[in-house]
């Protein structure tokens, strides 16, 4: 299904059918709809920006309109990001990964060393945040500290999850 409706999304190119998938995915959650907009903003903003202003300066020094394709590839890109975002609000990974054992295993692994390193990530912002520090008054010390806490750690977990993996019978 899922792989389906991203086919069918790509599939559409003109505005009109994009604003109709756009009101489609809304209506299949109605009241996240502001938050999951949100989400997809924050996520694709740079690079999308990046990408449409560069496509602008082409087009005008090529003397084409670019506004047209422009509103068009902003969207499909918004209407792909909403839907991804919402199609994992609605399900869940690891119940999709349940048909096998073994993704299973590993899609939870994968999941709980996001948790793990979002919670470490969260603790040094907030340690950092309640001493009233600004990173550019740092000493670049203390950033290549945290970048090799955060390297350790990735390899002393990759080792421990390895050696649970070789234990539980996988790479075998």
């Amino acid at each position: 299904m899922f792989i389906v409706t991203i086919l069918l999304l790509l599939s559409l190119h003109d505005i009109a059918s994009l604003v109709i998938a756009t009101f489609v995915l809304w209506s299949l959650n109605v009241h996240k709809i502001l938050q999951l907009t949100v989400r997809v903003i924050k996520s694709v903003f740079f690079f999308n920006m990046g990408v449409s202003l560069g496509y602008v300066f082409m087009s005008l020094w090529q003397h084409v309109a670019p506004w047209e394709y422009l509103v068009a590839i902003n969207l499909k890109v918004y209407v792909l990001t909403y839907f991804v975002f919402l199609f994992f609000e609605l399900y869940s990974i690891v119940q999709i990964m349940a048909f096998s054992k073994d993704l299973g295993h590993m899609t939870t692994i994968a999941l709980s060393q996001i948790v793990s390193y979002r919670k470490s990530f969260e603790d040094f912002r907030l340690a950092f945040v309640s001493r009233g520090l600004r990173l550019r008054d740092k000493h670049p010390k203390f950033i290549a500290r945290t970048f090799e806490f955060f390297l350790d750690k990735t390899i002393h977990d990759a080792n421990e999850r390895t050696l649970a993996m070789i234990a539980r019978g996988f790479f075998s």
